[in-house]
Order: C-alpha cells, then structure tokens, then sequence
C-alpha cells in the first residue's frame, strides 16, 4: 500500500469497528451513524441506500430494483434478488402490433415494478436489528429540509434536464424553475419525504398497496405502458445461492441470473485460459486480450441471461471450462474479431454501496432505476422517479428474454463478494450498466493478481466501449495503447464520462483491520472507526 504522495490521490481508509463505502458523503455518514449506534451491516446499508435515494436521485430510488449478496461472519453467504417484474398483462404482440421493434428506453412501456423496497424489508427481516423509523430518518430529513447538491451528481443532472422537462412530475420534482439544480444548491423532494414516511411506518405494504400504487399503476398506464395495482401488490424479493468461480486464489461470488453478473465469472474463466496475467496492465497487448474477452462475454450474456424461469442455457455451462475454452478459441492476439457483435451498453446510473461491521458482517448492495432518472417518469403525486429497467428485455420473438407477462428482465446490477478459506475477503461492486462485468473483472484482478489496495484499484485508469462500439479511453490510459489498440482493428477515443464507480472493502484476515476504498469518479467517500 504505497503512492506517490506528492500526486493527487487518496490513501485508503483502515479502521477495525466497522467501515461503509458510498458513493455519496451523506450516504456514507449515514451508515456510520447506524453502525456507532449498534446496528448491524445490514441496518446500515439500508440507512444509507435510503439517503442515497434522496441526495442521488439521477442513480437510484425507491421506484428501482435491488440486489444484495451478504456474508455472515462465519463466510455464509445470501444473495437477495429483488429485481421487479414485468406485469402480468405485459404482451409483446400487442408492442410489435404498434411497430415497435425495439422497447423505447424513456417510455412507460420500459417500466417495470418497482423491487427495491420488497428487498429493503427482506432484508431487515431477515437481518435487521433496527426498525425503518430510524433507518430512513437521515433520508427524511434530507428530503423535507433540503440537502445541498454534490457535483457529480449536479453533472449527471443537468445531461437529463431536457427530458425531466417533458414530464409533469418530473418537471414538478426534479426542476428548479425548469432547470436542474447546480452544484451547491439545496434541493428539497417534499413529496418523496411523505411517501418515505409512510414506509417507514407502514413497511413495504404502504407502496405496494394503497394510494401510492394505484398512483403508480396509473402513470404507467396513462403513458401506454403495462401495469395494474394487483403487479405492485404481488411484488417480492428471492433468496438465491450465490454463484462463482475462483480465480487467483479467490472466489468471485455473484448473483445468478437473471443478473448478469454471471458475465464477470465468464470473463475470468476466459482469462484464466488464455493465461492473462502475464501481460503488463498498462500495455496495448493486455488491453487488446481484456476487451476481446469481454465482447466476448457478453455476447454469451446477450445470447442467454434472461428470468431464470426462461432461460435454456443452464448457469453451469455457462461457468464450465468447456464454454471457457470455446470462447477463448475465437481470441486472436494480434486482430480485433470482426465478426463478434459488440454488444450495446446498458444504461450507466446505478448506486452501489459496501459496509462491514464490527463482527465481519459484510453486506454488497445495489440498488438502481437503470438510466439515469430510470424512464424519465415520475408520479406527479408522490414524485416517486420509475425506473425503465423492462428496456432490458428484448423484442425477438421466442428469445428467452423476451417482453412477456410476470417475467425478470436480464439485469445489469451485481454486487459482488469475494471469499477465501476464511470467508469473506472483499465485498465491493463497480456502477456503470454495462459496464460493471468488465469494472468486477478489472477491481478483482488489480486486488488478488496485481496486489493493489481497494483504493489503488478504484483510481485505476478504465477503458470500456460506447454505444457506438467505439473505444472510450479514460484519460489515465496512455497514448501507446490507444495507438496498439488501433493496430490492431479497434476505434479509440478518449472518453467523455468516466466508466463506472467503485466502492470496495477489503477485510484483513491476518491483521483484523478493514481497508476501504471509494471510487474518485463519484461523490463519495469510504469511511470507518
């Protein structure tokens, strides 16, 4: 754990009582808060993803989906799906009949039911030690006094002002006399305080049922899309066994589909078989190998991640040596593959947070309304911002993710949990869509391979592809690779975003300590005592 100091950059956070990683400050505090009070993990990852939900409203709220993996001190791991559904009445033929070939991704037909609270309550049933009142009392707070408006989150705004324009309660909730809120300005969500009060009241029944369903049934049926209040009322949250690979000593733990975190694993696999540790991390050459491998990947992902309830391409193929080795035959070092498809992106907002408690309790969680703003529709009532997650899901007929009734769309959020002998040894996740197999990969291997701490592998330099499949080099990679890239068939340029946002928590089983590392594309912060 080492840095040129004299360079901009931060050091790790090392605390041993309890750590939280977000990507937001107030969301962090929040955490900690819980956790000094004598909360668990999992009180506090609740606490801080329900202020995330107020002070980062482009990445997340309570109108998205969740999932979790959660370690228990004796290294056994949950994983929570709470992803929602499509609903019940949802009919691809009726779509097509419109002469929509592809589900428009602003648009109440992109929206889905929102999962996220059924997974908070599961949660908290499951784990919690303290009740919603005073989880959400920080995100309550901030949404009726005001809380002041981070840059990034200022910057991401401002890209979805002229959309939040055209909607009613978007404009109502989410504009200050029509523009987006600047960096430092105090922002309030009145409304959102009510229903978050409710909530913390009523639990999950008073969202799911009642007044604000029927709100949200509503909305989306108004815009032509698919929803009855019996979708919202039926909504719920799985228990699934985590899946994983090992690679460099470790295990990588994800969530199964209809996840796609299953992506990550594939991509390591793909690694190991073509040996890529013996590449340098900064040349042409390695790049080359690491996005081929992930094109790869996630042309399988494409190909095959849907509802598990549909899927006919069984996980543990996916995951064999085999299907390794078949992907790895159509790598060629020295050309880019033409003929591989390169699949589009996904949406890149997403809220990603890690905590870890005095027992070694670690809990990586997610939580997402997929685009930035999700459909770009909010409840001119309860100003509940609904997510366009069902953009995911594909309009070819017969494909195992395609538009249906009661279906899980494939899902780009993934927490992900490394473990050892000892259990677990990383909880962390990378936001970004599309991005966030390759940003697990990366993190995981500059940690268990390159030897980097949490925060080393957050500030790493990243290179991801655009919507247009064109290279988007960040500005830490340095020009010799894009020009060894460009050799070699691909289209480089430098990006205008950053790719992804880490948070990550290492627990150090020979020293007892936490090591914490937050992503400096973000707000926030990792923070511990």
């Amino acid at each position: 754990m080492t840095r040129d100091f004299s360079l901009p950059g931060r050091s790790p956070v090392i605390a041993e009582n309890g750590m939280a990683a977000t990507s937001h400050p107030l969301g962090t505090m929040s955490a900690i808060q819980v956790l000094r009070e004598g909360g668990n993990a999992v009180d506090a990852a609740i606490a801080a993803v329900a202020t995330l939900c107020v002070v980062e409203p482009g990445a997340t709220g309570i109108g998205g989906d969740c999932f979790a993996i959660v370690a228990e001190p004796d290294g056994t791991l949950h994983g929570l799906n709470a992803s929602g559904r499509s609903s019940m009445s949802a009919d691809a033929d009726a779509v097509r009949a419109r002469g929509i070939a592809r589900l428009p991704e602003f648009d109440a037909l992109s929206v889905t039911v929102p999962g996220a609270l059924a997974g908070w309550e599961a949660l908290s049933k499951r784990f919690g030690t303290v009740g919603f009142e005073r989880l959400f009392a920080d995100a309550i707070r901030y949404a009726e006094d005001g809380f002041a408006v981070h840059p990034r989150v200022a910057a991401d705004w401002k890209r979805y002002e002229a959309d939040l324009a055209n909607d009613p309660g978007a404009r109502r909730h989410y504009l200050a006399h029509g523009q987006a809120p600047r960096a430092g300005a105090r922002m309030r969500q009145i409304a959102l305080a009510d229903v978050l009060r409710k909530v913390a009241k009523g639990g999950a029944a008073a969202f799911y049922e009642g007044e604000i369903a029927a709100e949200i049934a509503a909305t989306v049926s108004a815009g032509g899309g698919f929803m009855e209040e019996a979708d919202l009322a039926a909504s719920d949250a799985d228990w699934v066994e985590p899946i994983g690979v090992v690679h460099a000593g470790q295990r990588l733990n994800e969530i199964p589909p209809n996840g796609q975190g299953i992506t990550a694993l594939i991509m390591l696999n793909v690694l190991d078989v073509l040996d890529a540790r013996r590449l340098r991390r900064e040349s042409a050459e390695r790049w080359h190998l690491w996005i081929e491998v992930a094109r790869l990947a996630y042309a399988a992902r494409d190909a095959f991640v849907s509802d598990p309830a549909t899927m006919n391409m069984p996980a543990e193929t996916m995951l064999s040596r085999e299907f390794a080795e078949a992907l790895a035959a159509q790598f060629d070092p020295g050309r880019r593959n033409s003929s591989l498809v390169m699949p589009k992106p996904p949406g890149p907002d997403t809220t990603y947070l890690t905590v870890v408690d005095r027992d070694r309790r670690a809990v990586s969680f997610i939580n997402s309304l997929y685009y930035g703003m999700g459909s770009r529709i909010v409840t001119p009532k309860s100003g509940i911002t609904l997510q366009n997650r069902g953009a995911c899901f594909t309009l070819e007929k017969g494909h195992p993710n395609e538009f249906g009734p009661g279906k899980r769309p494939l899902h780009t959020i993934i927490p992900g949990m490394a473990t050892g002998a000892e259990g677990a040894t990383l909880s962390f996740g990378v936001m970004g869509g599309g991005f966030q197999p390759m940003g697990h990969a990366q993190v995981f291997t500059d940690i268990f391979v390159g030897g980097m701490d949490p925060q080393e592998a957050a500030d790493s330099p990243r290179l991801f592809w655009g919507d247009d499949g064109v290279l988007e080099a960040e500005t830490g990679i340095p020009d010799e690779v894009s020009v060894g890239l460009e050799a070699r068939g691909h289209r480089v340029r430098k990006a205008e975003m950053p790719h992804g946002g880490a948070q990550l928590i290492a627990i150090d089983r020979a020293s007892g300590f936490l090591i914490g590392g937050s992503d400096p594309r973000k707000d926030g912060h990792a923070a511990g005592w």
